[in-house]
């Protein structure tokens, strides 16, 4: 079958794959009919497919009909995926993007037998609207496919370049991060239905202060988080009784403690296993 260099193979349409599917869409970087979706229990992507997606079962048909391939599986998937598609992979033709946590690029090289360019890729679920933190590695030898990667990964967020060595932490404060702030907003949105607000007012408040003091940061007045808090501190106030009564509970404790643990997780999920 003759590649379609405008076509994207994404393989494992879980969370984060269906994710990219989408955010592709809605970014205009791609049409639903230029997107194949792989999936073992293939009738789980039925709602894609009534949209226009290309959704199957079969992996390498699906690397076969792509030029980029991005690999989103679970990391004891892996080395099954990757020696079910080392076949269909032409490193003269292909890119192959590994969402994977903890699977290195050597790891992967060794699996599928050539010299195929591999980006890694740590996105978040926010890149379904565009708002994902995506950092991404390569070896120096790929620069264009890391280039490829960009083009996919800066219309859905923000991307940044690090080297491989930071990938798990990565998966730690922007993939696995993101639960945590959203557990952050849960946790104010309960304190505001506590002081008075219903249910729903409180979690619209929380999640729009939520955004607001991201953006504060993400702007170009920028700053460090405590130059905006001491905006908001006055002697004898009541931010800072809040803050100081969080922080006498572990509020920035329990956060540092469980970015770092879920790092400690991240490095040991994928175990590569000896080539067939």
């Amino acid at each position: 079958m003759p590649v379609d260099r405008r076509m994207t193979a994404i393989l494992g349409g879980g969370n984060i794959g269906t994710a990219i599917a989408e955010g592709l869409v809605r970014s205009g970087r791609a049409t639903p009919a230029e997107i194949v979706i792989t999936r073992r229990r293939v009738h789980l992507l039925q709602p894609l497919a009534e949209r226009g997606f290309i959704v199957q079962a079969d992996d390498a048909d699906a690397v076969r009909r792509a030029a980029v391939v991005i690999a989103s599986v679970e990391p004891q998937q892996l080395d099954a995926l990757l020696d079910d598609i080392a076949p269909a992979l032409d490193s003269s033709r292909h890119v192959l993007i590994s969402t994977v946590s903890g699977a290195g690029i050597d790891a992967i090289l060794a699996r599928i037998g050539k010299p195929v360019p591999v980006v890694r890729a740590m996105p978040n679920t926010a890149i379904a609207i565009q708002e994902s933190m995506t950092c991404l590695a390569a070896r120096p030898e790929h620069a264009a496919a890391l280039d490829a990667a960009r083009s996919i990964f800066d219309p859905l967020g923000k991307t940044l370049i690090i080297d491989e060595e930071q990938m798990v932490p990565a998966t730690a404060l922007c993939a696995c991060g993101i639960a945590f702030f959203l557990r952050a907003i849960r946790a104010a949105s309960q304190g505001g239905i506590e002081i008075g607000f219903h249910a729903s007012e409180a979690l619209a408040l929380a999640a729009q202060t939520a955004r607001g003091a991201a953006s504060l940061l993400l702007t170009e007045r920028g700053g460090h988080p405590e130059e905006h808090i001491d905006r908001v501190t006055t002697p004898r106030g009541c931010t800072i009784a809040g803050l100081n009564r969080m922080e006498h509970e572990g509020f920035s404790s329990a956060m540092i403690r469980g970015i770092v643990l879920s790092a400690e997780k991240a490095a040991k999920l994928y175990v590569g296993k000896e080539q067939p």
